[in-house]
């Protein structure tokens, strides 16, 4: 008899059991399927922001699946498979040219693009549009700034000391040093911009490049190449500095300032605690010991994370509903609480937690002092490179060249239509 009941209680369960997953099978052939791409560090937010857009849309049912892939280099891995790309993904502005000529980003328009003006700055906005064929349209949802400043540890550097980077340095030695990532053009181009020096792109309709113009090779850039070297040289500054080193060094005290981005934030205020600190970019000495020397202020590229729809996507309206969720005003404040991105949303930056935030105010000031990251050479990130590369071997071996690297440097940047 017990065997009776348990061999009908088997049957039972494996009708129950398949009658479960072929209601599950309908159920989900008639979902939709948007694929999300965003960085590793945004994981888990953009889960909870999967699921807070899920409780939103009941009467809709959606299949997210979410894909990890850094902002910087998203076009690379989007343009190798245009039409089957994500729908949604996270990038950065500058990225967007490249999109765009590939036919990858899909335009914001009508009352969408009303209520996305609407809510964020006329900076962050502009980051977004992009001119094409002559007309300016926007390929993008904006929902953070994306530039660097100066953490410091502030029971050793004061707020005077921090104003300039020889106040800085005044505090330190060689195994209590500053850092700064003299070998990335993202950075070394803050010396520049603060002389008001820069480029000047053309593109043709297709937005192809066909002229870049450089003026670092000038009187004046020779002089804050000049600035720069005697930086890199000096054994207080540790010039070959990335990430991994500016976060080992303020763990170890090695380091007591540096310059970098708000994706340090946790780690660098978790090893300092109490005397972690922020400001804006300091200012540099021009000319040092000559006629005309001067305080010059470190400008910042000032780029901006966007969202972006994929041209392809199979639900785009979905997938812009889902974009536009993602980067609104309650959004921005969760993901500054979750990683401390300053909001673009005006509303969202007027917030209370926003606007104590040691970082956030860092942020803020140092916008001041920024060039907007649009029409960025594409040719720039490598001789820039080669330039602060230059520089770091010089300073161990006593030599640069500095007239032949930076005519080199120039060189390698600029492009002239044949």
């Amino acid at each position: 008899m017990k065997k009776t009941v348990r061999a009908a209680c088997g049957v039972m369960a494996l009708i129950a059991a398949f009658g479960f997953v072929g209601c599950k099978k309908k159920e989900g052939a008639g979902a939709i399927k948007l694929t999300i791409w965003v960085s590793e560090a945004d994981r888990a937010f953009a889960s909870s922001v999967v699921g807070d857009f899920k409780a939103k849309n009941p009467d809709k049912q959606y299949q997210f699946v979410i894909d990890i892939q850094g902002e910087n280099d998203v076009s690379t891995r989007v343009l190798n498979d245009v039409e089957n790309a994500a729908d949604v993904f996270s990038c950065v502005n500058d990225q967007m040219p490249k999109l765009i000529n590939g036919d990858a980003l899909a335009r914001i328009a009508g009352e969408r693009l009303n209520r996305v003006k609407a809510a964020n700055s006329e900076a962050s906005m502009q980051s977004a549009t992009v001119t094409v064929g002559g007309e300016e349209g926007v390929y993008g949802m904006p929902y953070t700034d994306n530039t660097f400043f100066l953490y410091y540890n502030k029971s050793l550097l004061t707020e005077t000391d921090v104003a300039s980077l020889d106040g800085i340095l005044s505090k330190c030695s060689s195994n209590k040093q500053f850092a700064y990532p003299m070998k990335d053009g993202w950075y070394t181009t803050a010396f520049y911009f603060g002389k008001g020096l820069g480029y000047e792109v053309t593109y043709n309709d297709h937005l192809a490049e066909t002229s870049i113009e450089c003026d670092f090779d000038n009187e004046t850039g020779v002089a804050v190449t000049e600035a720069m070297w005697n930086y890199a040289k000096d054994s207080r500054v540790k010039a070959d500095a990335d990430d991994s080193k500016i976060t080992a060094g303020f763990n170890d005290g090695s380091i007591i300032a540096a310059v970098s981005g708000i994706w340090n934030r946790a780690t660098i205020e978790s090893y300092l605690g109490e005397n972690f600190a922020a400001a804006k970019l300091p200012t540099y000495t021009l000319n040092k010991g000559k006629t005309g020397e001067e305080q010059v202020q470190l400008t910042s590229f000032a780029g901006y994370k966007l969202m972006g729809v994929s041209n392809y996507s199979k639900h785009k309206t979905d997938a812009m509903d889902f974009a536009e969720f993602y980067t609104n005003k309650e959004n921005q404040i969760k993901h500054f609480e979750a990683r401390g991105f300053v909001p673009t949303d005006v509303d969202a930056r007027a917030d209370e937690k926003v606007q104590s935030d040691v970082c956030a105010k860092a942020i803020t000031e140092q916008l001041k002092y920024s060039k907007t990251q649009i029409n960025v050479p594409s040719t720039l990130w490598v001789p820039m490179e080669g330039l602060g590369a230059a520089m770091v071997t010089g300073a161990q071996s006593g030599s640069f060249d500095l007239t032949a690297q930076l005519k080199a440097c120039v060189a390698a940047i600029e492009k002239t239509t044949a």
